[in-house]
């Protein structure tokens, strides 16, 4: 589990690096050119991608899914008013990204006439390739194309008061496979069609209020979604063990689910003329949902006994989730400030669900059902700050929240039925207290620290006696900014089977420096270090084993650097590095000779997970006419794991385009 959610952390922020294209040097009149009572601002970069890669395909297309073509990497139209009395707009903007195939599209359009009206649309678009880990052996995966869209109409902006009208839809759609173990915990493997289409809809009306220090929000809003699956098998299937004498004949699953959420939100703010301000928010939202799976399977069991499998899942659920809070702050000195914040949240999960097996060969029957959990929480929370001098400030907070989970469970297993209720309550007591200091202008230190304590966490996991303690260094002279931070947090927490710790550390350091319009130059380090230890308790072979143990260890280091200088007039030259690494324990093995005895390997190859991920780049813009760019730019990524080499791969990506305003 642990290797999955770190190479999952991983795809995530391999995507999140930065790509070479589009280019962002000026292009045409700084001030635009004015049209019929108009100043109009536009440029359009068209280019061509290329990419190769060798390794693995589909790792690199989870990660990055860049593709070779022709695109419109970006273009920008900005009309304003000269005036700010336009007839029909006095403002359009217009800005979009990598439309023409690339596999993260994105447009901003804005419309809007003073004091009458404006629209806004957002509009995304991502294409999602997964091909799962490669022990499934090609057998799992996604290529899915999700598409966002949000759009607001607001009437009397810029007024006290405010309507507006909106509608969001978020909707994902695109083939998969997936496999499924039938007949029996040693039955075999069979690989399954799996169509994706899920869709959500949203509209919204609300308003804005303001009246003198007061200002009231609100907003009515009705959610629809459904999820709508199709899968099956295409032909019989003999497994993927062919010694395994299991066969599928037929199997088909259907699964799908309908939701629906209307919700309310207010949020009021007022403000003193001086010495307090108070702000609270209100939000419900009434959760609903009707679901069914039907699932049948026809085929050959281990020892050559036929199967006829029906299972029905079925039930409608609410949950209706509340949540409110109040904040408000006291300023008696321009030197003091004191603010208290109380928070309510409940979440309620209830219905009628029920799972039903049953075996037309041998006739047998079994039925659960769930009916409720409930969570509920609240918080108190005071903070004070107070300036001491004019380089030397002070600040502090308790707070204190009470959690409560209840649940209600009922068994039914032939025809006798058996409910379980259970509660559990936790109070987690939080101290927080810090000093900032300013010796000399250009410098600043903050200082704080934290520490906890919860009497009954939910989870082994959860945090129970922790504490941790931060520092913030921060340099700013004319174009010269330094910043260094570091942070660790530890936690301790025992139950009655097993004890976990786990210690966390974070050390970052920035420069940013721009000394002409010529040269900039942007460069960080950061190091997160994570060790935690957890009892275990399980069976194996049939007996309880107690005294077992998980030990996970990462160290990710991760490093950029970019830089930019204007080598001549008309030419710009950019170069960046970025390089995330996990050293993990150092051990350059999966499984050591020194492993203790006792262990299962399985748990050591989980211990730690060392890989790293680099993206070098450069790009030079050449403006050869007042209008026009030509651009080239190119980039590299490696991603290389060091203990399992099937997912590494490189790959060379890069563009040329022309950037031009007309």
């Amino acid at each position: 589990m642990k290797r999955l959610l770190l190479s999952t952390l991983w795809t995530v922020v391999a995507s999140a690096q930065s790509t070479v294209a589009p280019t962002y040097e000026p292009v045409g009149p700084p001030r635009g050119e004015n049209f019929e009572g108009y100043n109009i601002l536009q440029n359009f970069e068209t280019g061509f991608r290329f990419f190769d890669v060798d390794g693995n395909l589909g790792k690199y297309r989870s990660d990055v899914n860049y593709r070779r073509g022709l695109r419109l990497l970006s273009s920008g139209l900005t009309i304003n008013s000269r005036e700010g009395k336009g007839r029909l707009f006095d403002e359009i903007l217009l800005n979009t990204q990598g439309l023409g195939n690339d596999p993260y599209q994105a447009a901003v359009l804005r419309v809007q006439k003073n004091r009458v009206y404006r629209y806004d649309l957002i509009w995304r678009s991502n294409d999602y390739f997964n091909p799962a880990l490669t022990i499934s052996g090609g057998q799992q995966f996604m290529n899915t194309r999700r598409q966002w869209q949000d759009q607001t109409l607001t009437l009397l902006p810029q007024s006290n008061v405010q309507f507006f009208v909106g509608y969001g839809r978020n909707s994902q759609s695109g083939p998969g496979l997936s496999t499924i173990q039938l007949f029996g915990s040693r039955g075999n493997d069979f690989q399954y069609f799996s169509d994706v289409r899920r869709q959500q809809n949203e509209f919204r009306v609300g308003g804005e209020v303001k009246v003198s220090a007061l200002k009231f929000m609100w907003q009515r809003g009705w959610e629809w979604f459904k999820d709508d699956p199709r899968e099956y098998l295409g032909a019989p299937s003999d497994g993927n063990d062919p010694t395994n004498v299991n066969k599928l004949t037929s199997f088909n699953r259907a699964q799908p689910w309908r939701g629906e959420n209307p919700s309310w939100r207010a949020h009021l703010f007022t403000e003193g003329k001086r010495w307090w301000a108070l702000n609270g928010r209100f939000s419900f939202v009434e959760g609903q949902r009707n679901f069914i799976l039907d699932e049948s399977a026809i085929g050959t069991a281990r020892f050559g006994a036929l199967q006829n499998r029906q299972l029905l899942l079925f039930g409608t659920g609410r949950r209706p989730v509340l949540a409110a809070n109040l904040t408000g702050s006291l300023f008696p000195t321009d030197r003091l400030s004191i603010s208290h914040h109380l928070a309510f949240h409940q979440t309620k999960m209830e219905g009628d669900a029920s799972y039903r097996e049953f075996n037309n060969s041998t006739l047998a029957f079994s039925n659960f059902n769930f009916n409720f959990l409930g969570v509920r929480a609240f918080t108190s929370t005071t903070d004070v700050n107070y300036r001491v001098t004019k380089r030397l400030g002070l600040f502090g907070g308790y707070q204190f929240t009470e959690r409560r989970i209840r649940s209600i469970e009922q068994v039914s297993d032939e025809f006798v039925t058996d409910q379980v209720a259970a509660e559990q309550t936790n109070r987690l007591h939080t101290g927080l207290a810090g000093v900032r200091l300013q010796p000399i202008k250009p410098l600043q230190i903050n200082l704080d620290g934290e520490i906890g304590r919860a009497d009954r966490p939910i989870y082994g996991l959860s945090e129970r006696n922790f504490h941790s303690l931060g520092a913030r260094v921060q340099f700013k002279h004319k174009s010269l900014l330094l910043s260094a931070q570091a942070r660790n947090r530890y936690n301790f927490n025992s139950v009655s089977l097993w004890s976990h710790s786990s210690k966390g550390r974070h050390y970052a350091a920035n420069a940013t420096w721009t000394p002409t319009e010529r040269f900039s130059l942007d460069a960080g380090y950061s190091k997160m270090h994570l060790d935690t230890l957890t009892g275990l308790a399980y069976f194996a072979n049939g007996a309880e084993i107690a005294g077992d143990r998980s030990w996970y260890v990462s160290n990710i280091h991760a490093v950029h650097v970019l830089g930019r200088v204007m080598l001549l007039k008309n030419v710009d030259f950019s170069a960046g590095y970025t390089r995330n690494q996990d050293l993990g324990d150092g051990r350059s093995i999966a499984i050591p000779a020194s492993a203790p005895v006792g262990s299962i390997a399985g748990f050591l190859q989980a211990q730690t997970f060392p890989l790293h991920f680099a993206s070098p780049q450069a790009r030079v813009s050449w403006r050869f006419h007042p209008k026009v760019r030509a651009n080239l730019g190119y980039q590299h990524y490696t991603y290389e794991e060091r203990f399992l080499a099937l997912q590494n791969y490189r790959a060379h990506t890069g563009f040329v385009s022309l950037l031009w305003a007309f």
